[in-house]
């Protein structure tokens, strides 16, 4: 067993070597929130004299195990959202995975940030594992755990104004800030390049880049940014984040003249309090660190020298049913209870385009084009009218093989491709298949991480996005770009509300 040691600016650090990767996993970027810092913006971690071992994932924020009976919950094994390093609110920590720790290298840096809403699931998490890409690619990967749910994103400041709760409802992702500041400030004794950094995420990790690409406070700690089925679009306004704030107390037992009390508890209580409201409850709210929604002029502004990749899968909306065996009539019966009179005309074009597609995946496209793949549209025409940096678009059509293909073209199955993670079951567990689709996007991933550009010897030539050719690249077995991919499709929703299956 070999050792590395890097210096850190709070403490040395030691991790390990395996298949010439150097591992570095738990290493703070801050202190623990519990107590006195429970809803308050990050602060440094103490100093530490000697040498901290990071040999092991640290702790999660606190969460509720997903239900293992949820089909996908066991395909993307979500089981183990927090399997590793236990939970609690000493929660803020990096991993790193690194060639070597040569500080003149200056490797290309990829900030991984986790999927599972603003509520579930962290960077420890089995799909997020960096050695591969690592290795594959010579750069640096680094994933982040963070405050979620409750803990990150908890509304306080609108029900006792004096100040003390400013930053309660955006914490999370004043950890994220704080995270990208620790990797500026070390990454280079980790062989990482400042520099160069891409912020990286796919689901609710592309709903934190969509949120950071607008963030004053984020701006010039990355220099690209990839969103992979996670455009958002608007942030929940102040007065419904207010009112799930006050339901929460409501469950503590607390009111806003016993507010101060809510440092006290077990996080095990609050937990609690926060299953009972739900836990996608919990969500960034506008104010001074986020000051307008993701693309509203002031916001993109921040963003315009970022080069962007933007994304979706063909049926990302799978995961949210499990109606495998649903038939042609059930399928028209629900369509026709969420669009009335204008089902006939969507089943008719769907139908058309997709004549062998199960009525359970017809369905799953059909809100996913409906949801993140309008999202995502919305995205990418307002990044290039901008006229700054480039947007690159995607959409990803191999399927999944596990669960006998009933998935189709699964959420999350470019995860795990972007990490090279060919063994994940997602994508065939090392098939020839997942090998070759995992080099096109891998590759992809390194080229756009180190010159914003994401072409490269493995793909097609990929042309920036523009509304008007609308060029977009297909990852499949035959990977090919297409000009505005069934365009006929996307403009039938323009006119369309967008249905509250997706917004639940």
């Amino acid at each position: 067993m070999e050792f590395c040691t890097v210096e850190t600016a709070n403490g040395q650090v030691q991790g390990l070597i395996g298949s010439g990767i150097r591992q570095f996993k738990g290493v703070p970027y801050a202190a623990s929130t519990a107590g006195a810092n429970r809803f308050q913006r990050p602060r440094l971690p103490a100093p530490w004299t000697g040498v901290r071992d990071c040999f092991g994932y640290a702790q999660v924020s606190p969460q509720v195990p997903y239900d293992i009976r949820h089909e996908y919950a066991r395909l993307i094994q979500f089981d183990l959202n927090a399997a590793f390093g236990g939970m609690g609110e000493d929660c803020l920590h990096l991993n790193i995975w690194t060639p070597r720790t040569d500080r003149q290298d200056r490797r290309a840096v990829l900030f991984c940030i986790h999927g599972g809403g603003f509520a579930i699931c962290s960077g420890n998490h089995p799909l997020y594992d960096g050695a591969q890409l690592a290795r594959l690619g010579d750069v640096v990967i680094v994933t982040v755990t963070h405050r979620l749910s409750s803990f990150g994103y908890l509304n306080l400041a609108d029900l006792e104004p004096s100040g003390r709760w400013a930053d309660a409802g955006d914490a999370g992702m004043l950890d994220l800030i704080a995270a990208l500041e620790w990797v500026r400030d070390n990454i280079e004794n980790f062989g990482g390049d400042p520099n160069c950094v891409m912020i990286c995420g796919q689901s609710g990790g592309g709903w934190k880049v969509s949120t950071l690409l607008g963030m004053p406070a984020a701006r010039g700690l990355f220099h690209r940014a990839a969103i992979q089925s996670g455009s958002l679009v608007t942030h929940m306004p102040r007065e419904a984040a207010a009112q799930v704030a006050q339901a929460f107390i409501r469950h503590l037992g607390l009111t806003r003249a016993t507010l101060d009390h809510i440092q006290h508890l077990p996080w095990t209580q609050l937990l609690a309090a926060q299953t009972a409201v739900g836990a996608h409850a919990f969500v960034p709210v506008l104010g001074s660190h986020i000051p307008a929604q993701p693309f509203d002029t002031a916001a993109a502004a921040l963003s315009d020298h970022v080069p962007l990749i933007v994304s979706t899968t063909l049926d990302d909306a799978g995961l949210f049913f499990d109606r495998f065996a649903m038939s042609e009539e059930e399928l028209t019966a629900t369509l026709s209870a969420g669009y009335g009179a204008r089902a006939t005309t969507l089943m008719k074009a769907y139908r058309e385009f997709f004549p062998a597609k199960s009525p359970y995946l017809l369905h799953a496209q059909i809100i996913t084009d409906a949801g993140f793949r309008r999202f995502a549209h919305v995205q990418a025409e307002r990044k290039a009218a901008r006229q700054g940096a480039a947007v690159y678009t995607y959409l990803w059509e191999w399927a999944c093989p596990a669960f006998d293909g009933r998935f189709g073209a699964a959420h999350a199955m470019d995860v795990a491709a972007s990490m090279h993670n060919e063994r994940d079951a997602i994508l065939g567990s090392g098939s020839s298949d997942a090998r070759r689709m995992c080099d096109a996007l891998a590759y992809t991933w390194l080229a756009f991480a180190r010159t914003g550009d994401p072409n490269n010897p493995h793909i097609p030539c990929w042309p920036r996005f523009d509304s008007l050719q609308r060029p977009t690249l297909v990852f499949d077995r035959d990977s090919r770009l297409e000009r505005d991919p069934h365009g006929a499709l996307r403009r039938l929703w323009l006119d369309l509300p967008l249905p509250a299956s997706v917004l639940g």
